[in-house]
């Protein structure tokens, strides 16, 4: 099974950059699943029902989540839904909407997708967030009894060291683990010595000369000068397209981890 997960879509420039490239990588590579980070993707907060139609229709077939996920009430009928392919943290607390793992159908099987949360994640640190390692053991130990063809855990969070150990913690007991939220692609995806494909971060889709997608102007001057700005998307110059195409054997362990990047002009 080929599984591509597709990083961090950052407003319009990463849809449209998705729009290009997505088309010929599933030819190519001839992909089962498609999977896409989607938290940052209207306006760069959260998804709107209509972006999540959108990419839908190019051929994205599951969104994963993260600290922007609940930031748009419109998308908690999608959330909470077992049946919409998208989801959020697993480890928020239970009032928040949404579920934090889904399974999805493919023609090679049933997958199973969670999305986990770091405990430390820029502006939202002090947010009640549970245990990803318990959390995770709680979804494992729940679905044991159904037979997936793969399952696939996303990893949202800043720290390097979380990342790493919720890796290893997941080697042999999942396909991959997936990690993003930098934006900047990390060079350490591996297959672990257990069987799990891990990358500590995949990357975006969108504007490459500016900073995580936000133009450098108002991020420079925020830094220098301590100047209270809202954050304003690049849209125009050289963009970026990242991913990872995880190859998944029948015992549910990965074969391969190949790392994606495409600049465009």
């Amino acid at each position: 099974m080929n599984i591509l997960y597709i990083g961090d879509i950052m407003g319009q420039s990463g849809v449209d950059v998705v729009r290009r490239v997505l088309p010929e990588l599933k030819k190519q590579h001839h992909i089962d699943l498609v999977i896409a980070q989607a938290e940052n993707v209207t306006e760069g907060k959260g998804l709107s029902p209509d972006d999540f139609k959108l990419l839908r229709d190019m051929g994205i077939d599951f969104f994963s989540g993260g600290n922007w996920s609940t930031h748009r009430s419109e998308l908690n009928g999608h959330l909470n839904d077992p049946n919409q392919p998208v989801i959020r943290p697993a480890n928020y607390p239970d009032d928040v909407a949404g579920l934090g793992a889904k399974s999805v159908q493919t023609a090679k099987g049933l997958v199973l997708v969670v999305s986990l949360l770091g405990q430390i994640v820029g502006k939202d640190a002090d947010k009640p967030v549970d245990n990803p390692l318990t959390t995770i053991d709680r979804i494992l130990e729940k679905t044991k009894h159904v037979k997936y063809s793969a399952k696939v855990v996303n990893f949202h969070g800043d720290y390097s060291s979380e990342k790493l150990v919720i890796g290893h913690y997941l080697d042999g007991r999942v396909s991959a683990v997936i990690g993003d939220h930098w934006h900047i692609p990390t060079a350490d995806a591996m297959v672990l010595p257990k069987g799990t494909a891990h990358i500590t971060d995949v990357g975006m889709c969108g504007s490459l000369h500016s900073s995580l997608g936000i133009k450098l102007d108002s991020i420079i001057s925020r830094w220098r000068d301590g100047t209270k700005n809202r954050n304003e998307l690049e849209t125009k110059g050289t963009m970026q397209f990242n991913a990872v195409l995880v190859d998944v054997a029948e015992n549910g362990l990965a074969k391969t981890i190949l790392p994606i990047r495409q600049i465009l002009d």
